[in-house]
């Protein structure tokens, strides 16, 4: 009898881990703490850095990109994404959700220009919605609001554009395919890259480079947001686009939350100097944050993921976002490299009294040396984010804010 119910309970505990569609807020909340963590242990994480790079070295490849890339087992911002997908393919195996999912011809050819959009945007506006938005004002800095107006915007308009390609559009309907693998081996896929995963920590961990070693926090964390992000569905693009498309406000109030969270965290260890660098302050307070996050917010619609949606997605087989990563990665990196060439961001002239403008696309606004200090910063986030869970949860049972058909 004792046996049955500890394998009774084992198999709860089983369904709640790795079956089950964990609950947004919770992930929300566990994504935060996870960001907080990875911060506190290196840096931020990021989605845009791991798909450069990676377009980066195709390009290098191609004889178009000069320099050569760092590697991607080096690269801070390409190990951070691997941790990614490896969380995410850890959780689809385990779950049973791992499938190569080919999607019809129209979705194929939309991912191409979703990619090209969200590289793009991302590149005029200081990341994806993860680097120019999310982390940007958990880092206190303004910039991201102004990401953040832009991706709204974009977020209708591809709202329309889906309406339009609805009643316009009939072409490339089929081509469909899924190509799903046996649950015992999903399961054993899943556990082997457990192993694999644990043993590239391990081998960052006890390398005698300290630049090693901080990877393997990076590793490591990135994998544990990967999996939180596949097991719950946690898309940020979604709880920009539901609240207009179909009144959803979950994932819209989950992202609310989990900035605020992020902002917290952060505030607390800049306050106290144990982690000094500015990250993700960025020179686009201003045009290029609101019209980056317009584009990367059209793309994310069409592609049906942002940055960080992108990659879960790619670790559970979803063959539309390979193509999306693919064309997001080379576009930033072309995009990227032509605005840093020309100096087009500029660079930060830090002084007593804040932050000043030195490049085209706006300026960089860290919010605490301005007259806000770190009080008044986290006040007007917590404030912004409270307002949008007020507006989409009001909008939620009015529908005032949805984009008629």
């Amino acid at each position: 009898m004792s046996e049955s119910i500890l394998i009774k309970k084992t198999k709860g505990l089983y369904k709640v881990l790795c079956t089950g569609e964990w609950n947004a807020t919770v992930c929300g909340i566990i994504v935060a703490l996870l960001s907080i963590m990875i911060f506190t242990w290196a840096r931020p994480w990021g989605a845009v850095g791991a798909v450069r790079n990676w377009g980066e070295w195709i390009l290098y490849g191609v004889n178009i990109f000069g320099d050569k890339p760092a590697s991607i087992l080096v690269s801070s911002g390409s190990v951070i994404g691997l941790g990614v997908l490896a969380g995410a393919f850890i959780s689809a195996c385990l779950g049973g959700d791992f499938a190569f999912r080919i999607p019809p011809r129209l979705e194929l050819v939309k991912a191409v220009f979703a990619g090209i959009f969200m590289g793009i945007g991302s590149a005029m506006s200081g990341g994806c919605n993860l680097g120019g938005f999310y982390n940007s004002v958990g880092n206190l800095s303004a910039s991201g609001f102004c990401m953040m107006v832009g991706i709204i915007i974009g977020a209708v308009i591809g709202i329309k554009y889906l309406y339009w390609e609805m009643e316009h559009i009939s072409w490339g309907s089929g081509g469909a395919k899924t190509f799903g693998f046996p649950l015992p081996l999903q399961i054993i896929l899943g556990i082997a890259a457990l192993g694999v995963l644990i043993w590239g920590t391990n081998a960052y961990a006890t390398s005698d480079d300290d630049a090693l070693v901080r990877l393997a926090g990076l590793l490591i964390i990135s994998g544990g947001i990967g999996y939180t992000m596949q097991r719950g569905r946690w898309c940020m693009i979604q709880g920009f686009r539901e609240p207009h498309l179909s009144g959803d406000a979950k994932m819209a109030k989950s992202v609310a939350l989990s900035v605020a969270i992020v902002a917290a965290g952060a505030a607390i260890l800049k306050f106290t100097e144990l982690r000094m660098v500015e990250h993700y302050i960025r020179g686009f307070f201003g045009w290029g944050g609101i019209v980056g996050g317009i584009i990367f917010g059209f793309g994310g619609v069409i592609a049906g993921g942002c940055g960080t949606g992108t990659l879960w997605r790619i670790g559970e087989g979803q063959i539309k976002l390979w193509v999306v990563g693919l064309f997001f990665g080379l576009s930033n990196a072309i995009v990227d490299g032509w605005f840093k060439a020309n100096d087009w961001e500029g660079m930060e002239d830090y002084i007593d009294e804040g932050i000043t403008n030195s490049g085209k696309f706006g300026s960089f606004v860290y919010m605490p040396d301005t007259w806000l200090g770190y009080g008044g910063s986290l006040a007007v986030i917590f404030l912004v984010m409270a307002l949008w869970y007020i507006i989409v949860t009001w909008n939620e049972e009015t529908e005032k804010l949805v984009v008629p058909m």
